[in-house]
């Protein structure tokens, strides 16, 4: 499991001095946990999930054990870290100060070892106008902005923690203009 990985390579980076790597290891394994106690809290106030079986009460533990991320969402936490640091990115250069947007890259690197080989642009392109065939062929007419949405509905589990969203609107948006 991707988790076990990341809790493992972060032993390493304590027991080789890593310093920089272990404090990026830390924080997105807080995140895990911050995201694991929000599941665990919608699960215990949801009726419609129910883990007891014959009406016992479930334990604490039964709620820990079926809060765990899988590793679907263990990559969109890490996406979604990557994603803030990019934005942190923009924020710094334009304030000013590369000296904080070189650290936000640095975490990035150390983040994309554990997300899934990311998609070229070619190929997100391929998945892109195959995917506006297929709406088109289901959809009837000339697709226009509004079936953007649709589009990206569709692509969305194809390209989950392989492409960053916004590039892919953008290649979406590009596509639907010819």
């Amino acid at each position: 499991m991707l988790k076990e990985n990341i809790k493992s390579d972060m032993k390493d980076a304590m027991k080789s001095g890593k310093a920089f790597e272990l404090g990026v290891l830390r924080m997105v394994l807080a995140s895990f946990q911050a995201k694991e106690k929000e599941k665990r809290y919608k699960m215990s106030k949801d009726p419609t999930i129910s883990l007891a079986q014959d009406g016992q009460e479930v334990t604490e533990q039964e709620l820990i054990k079926a809060s765990e991320l899988s590793d679907i969402e263990v990559i969109d936490v890490l996406s979604s870290e990557v994603k803030k640091r990019k934005d942190a990115i923009l924020l710094y250069e334009k304030g000013g100060r590369p000296e904080l947007a070189e650290n936000e890259k640095k975490e990035i690197e150390v983040l994309q070892k554990y997300l899934p080989e990311q998609l070229s642009v070619d190929a997100i392109r391929a998945l892109v106008q195959k995917s506006i065939t297929e709406i088109s062929a289901r959809g009837g007419p000339a697709l226009g902005g509004k079936d953007m949405g649709k589009i990206m509905a569709d692509l969305n589990p194809k390209i989950k923690g392989k492409a960053d969203g916004g590039e892919v609107s953008k290649i979406v948006k590009e596509l639907l203009a010819k």
